[in-house]
């Protein structure tokens, strides 16, 4: 093996450098939402700022669960995240086979269509879904958390995902598979999902850490604290009286820490996926 140049040996370690402090610099708010959530209220805005807590007040965890039904908040976000990422990913991943591998009359137009929806901000179409809704009955339910986002803009943005990586399967395989008597069905579940799961991966984190920070939505659609989501609760420690800043970072300590644990699992998968979803035509 040739040694390396030590101007090559430089530029590596100024790169890890690099990354070192931009990754202390983005832990930092993290760090100190940890902190404040130990701390006594009166030490949260005292100079020079506390990093490490003393003491550390752990009752700032127990009095949130213990004044609010958070682990109901914790419930709710959980099940309408799972489905709508379910829902995204099945729906993502047949209407990108269809649009990358079987061919039909206005098919490009279609797909321009549709990635011309994404465009549209979620403010603009605010108002027409909720008088949809209003008129179905399902105003103050978890159904409009989970149908819309399938179908608007985050499902789109997995078609669009999930037809670039299958586009950059070879059409061997799939002539293969026709040769040998498989059905379109039969070749999208047995051959091009088993070969997406970096793409799945990427979409399942995208589509989960956005329906589980969703604010927006349950704003406008949920009336009853008993529907709320975390994201959405999280401004129950915020009053006339002003804002208890321990128990909402305590909240939002707990709410957060799933994301991590499942970004730090799927931390693999997913780098893969982005890396291998490309843009090709």
């Amino acid at each position: 093996m040739k040694n390396k140049s030590p101007g090559k040996i430089i530029g590596i370690g100024l790169n890890y450098v690099t990354l070192s402090v931009v990754s202390l610099i983005m832990l930092v708010p993290f760090l100190w939402m940890l902190s404040t959530s130990l701390k006594e209220p009166a030490k949260i805005f005292v100079f020079p700022p506390e990093l490490i807590p003393s003491p550390i007040r752990l009752e700032n965890y127990t009095e949130v669960l213990a004044n609010t039904p958070f682990h109901l908040f914790y419930w709710n976000s959980l099940y309408i995240a799972i489905l709508v990422t379910m829902g995204t990913v099945l729906f993502a991943s047949i209407a990108g086979y269809a649009f990358a591998r079987i061919p039909f009359r206005g098919r490009n137009l279609v797909f321009l269509l549709l990635l011309s929806t994404m465009m549209i901000p979620n403010e603009v179409t605010s108002i027409p879904m909720f008088l949809f809704m209003r008129a179905l009955g399902f105003i103050n339910t978890h159904v409009p958390l989970i149908v819309l986002p399938i179908f608007g803009a985050g499902g789109i943005f997995g078609v669009f995902v999930m037809r670039q990586f299958f586009l950059g399967i070879p059409k061997e395989l799939e002539e293969a598979a026709m040769i040998d008597g498989c059905s379109r069905w039969r070749i999208y579940w047995s051959i091009m999902l088993p070969l997406a799961k970096p793409a799945i991966a990427t979409l399942t984190i995208f589509t989960f850490l956005t329906s589980w920070n969703d604010f927006y939505d349950p704003l406008i659609f949920l009336n009853d604290r008993e529907l709320m989501t975390l994201p959405l609760a999280l401004s129950l420690f915020t009053d006339e009286a002003g804002t208890a800043w321990h128990h909402l970072m305590s909240a939002s300590v707990m709410a957060t820490l799933p994301l991590l644990i499942v970004f730090f699992f799927a931390q693999k998968q997913f780098i893969e996926g982005v890396s291998m979803t490309g843009m090709k035509d």
